[in-house]
């Protein structure tokens, strides 16, 4: 049994697949099968139930739990001395929420690539409360999310604050409040009366997803039930029906200013609320023994580019 062969069997477990399992570590179903089948005859037990789709047996899971602590320390060995012979290369495995991801990882990724070229930057794409279970599972190096205070086994530090504000087209406001459009506006904006915007038409974002929570705890605070237009776990998709006067959208306006040019930011009205509204973004890593050089050096250039 080698460190290959777990690498094989834990992307199996992850995938409950050999074909999609064999996709993964780019290699053919057949060589696939011989490692688990091999490991199996070793280990004198059954590690797998061959049904779609698979399952892991209790001896497969009781593997499974050491060869990801294999499979770390194993990594945490090769970083570590990487670092003391200063070779900046491998692999940097970035979680962040998709939403997130556009509107902050281009440019620091661009910024940290001019500086250390070697490094592959891998972006996996998923939802917030994912995110960590990933991390501590070992699938990912470091996560860009909105994390609790204290998060046993990772480690912690804040990147920036963000903020959920409603965006409410020009358009949309002149078809539903017509000459009282202007003082609803200032209304809201002065005594900050949400409920006025019952009669508009919403656009809302996932529950699960932070914009999708907050959104609906700010309507059910101001004692209104939504007419909802539309509703996508694309936030982008959101905002160009928002843009196109379809509806009201709740949603970071750090994502409104990259996803939106002038021209449409220009026809929205945008309306802000209190400190529920905001919240932090940070970045976390595995408590390690040694932490790789390189996932310092990513936040801080993300740290000194800013968000």
């Amino acid at each position: 049994m080698n460190f290959q062969s777990m690498d094989y069997f834990v992307m199996v477990a992850r995938e409950l697949s050999f074909t999609k399992a064999a996709e993964a570590l780019h290699i053919t179903q057949q060589t696939l099968s011989a490692h688990i089948a091999a490991m199996e005859q070793e280990l004198e037990c059954k590690l797998l139930v061959r049904h779609v789709p698979l399952e892991l047996t209790y001896a497969g899971e009781v593997f499974l739990r050491y060869a990801v602590d294999f499979q770390r320390k194993y990594y945490e060995m090769q970083r570590e001395f990487g670092d003391i012979v200063h070779h900046e290369k491998g692999k940097l495995r970035i979680g962040v929420a998709y939403t997130r991801g556009r509107t902050i990882m281009p440019d620091v990724i661009e910024r940290f690539q001019l500086q250390y070229p070697m490094i592959e930057i891998q972006v996996m794409e998923r939802a917030n409360d994912v995110l960590r279970k990933m991390l501590l599972n070992g699938e990912m190096d470091l996560i860009i999310a909105n994390l609790p205070d204290r998060t046993p086994g990772i480690e912690l530090l804040d990147f920036y604050e963000e903020e959920i504000v409603l965006f409410v087209s020009k358009k949309l406001l002149s078809t539903v409040y017509g000459e009282n459009m202007q003082s609803t506006i200032e209304q809201v904006e002065e005594n900050g009366d949400f409920s006025l915007f019952r009669d508009c038409p919403f656009l809302l974002n996932n529950q699960k997803d932070i914009a999708g929570r907050i959104g609906r705890h700010l309507m059910k605070r101001a004692n209104f039930h939504p007419m909802i237009k539309a509703q996508s776990e694309n936030m982008e998709t959101l905002l160009d029906l928002c843009a196109k006067g379809i509806g009201a959208c709740f949603c970071p306006e750090n994502l409104a200013a990259k996803v939106l040019n002038e021209q449409q930011l220009s026809q929205l009205y945008s309306f802000r609320f209190d400190d529920t509204a905001r919240y932090p973004i940070r970045f976390g890593w595995l408590e390690e023994t040694h932490q790789w050089s390189v996932i310092s050096n990513f936040v801080n250039k993300a740290l000194d580019f800013g968000a």
